[in-house]
């Protein structure tokens, strides 16, 4: 399978790029600038794209059979997240090609709080965190409303660190998924292979879904 990754030099993208390029995936690694390509994997194909424009990434998709969206802005720059992800999902229209997004936990229901989402729920996320989970409730609005390409959305957890891939998570839909122990998490790892398994098998396409231990 021909595989593009969009914020392939990020927490998530480069964890993907790994857990595709180790499944035997021919991946290209798109980047935003030239200075970023040093860090990719030599096995895999780079290109620099402007992800904020439809017309340069709908010519960087062309030929993939997927595209990957792991973008996320900068800290102070949360609110560009809906248009890029915009510029994402028109590139796919035009490219016709299916395209996973690594979304955020804010639209999520949390379990015993009568139907709080991880965004409304009264004191659930420290404020340095706000702007970020406002920024990906809108691009999960955005994304329920597109229905011109072929999108999955995938929230993580209320957690999501860097740990050890196990290759085990539960699949839920709009609830965070919490253990026995009442928390709520994954690993980087773990979450790179629940994309790449969604990649391939395309389980929930035009829908939300999450991921969690």
């Amino acid at each position: 399978m021909d595989i593009i990754v969009f914020g392939a030099r990020g927490d998530v993208g480069s964890r993907v790029v790994s857990e595709a390029l180790s499944r035997g995936h021919n991946v290209t690694a798109a980047v935003r600038s030239v200075d970023q390509l040093g860090s990719i994997p030599d096995a895999v194909s780079t290109l620099v794209a402007d992800a904020g424009d439809p017309c340069q990434i709908t010519d960087a998709m062309t030929n993939n059979n997927v595209a990957i969206s792991a973008l996320r802005p900068p800290s102070g720059q949360e609110h560009e997240l809906v248009d890029l992800t915009k510029s994402v999902l028109r590139a796919a229209r035009s490219a016709s090609v299916r395209t996973v997004i690594v979304g955020g936990a804010a639209s999520l229901k949390v379990p015993g709080t009568n139907g709080h989402t991880v965004l409304s729920a009264p004191g659930f996320l420290p404020d340095k965190v706000v702007p970020i989970a406002r920024a990906c409730q809108a691009q999960y609005e955005l994304c329920s409303t597109f229905k011109h390409a072929q999108w999955s959305y995938l929230c993580p957890p209320a957690m999501l660190q860097p740990g050890e891939r196990t290759g085990h998570y539960r699949v839920g839909t709009d609830t965070l998924i919490v253990d026995l122990d009442g928390n709520s998490m994954i690993s980087m790892e773990d979450f790179a292979v629940a994309l790449v398994d969604e990649t391939e098998r395309a389980s929930h396409l035009m829908r939300r879904f999450t991921v969690g231990y």
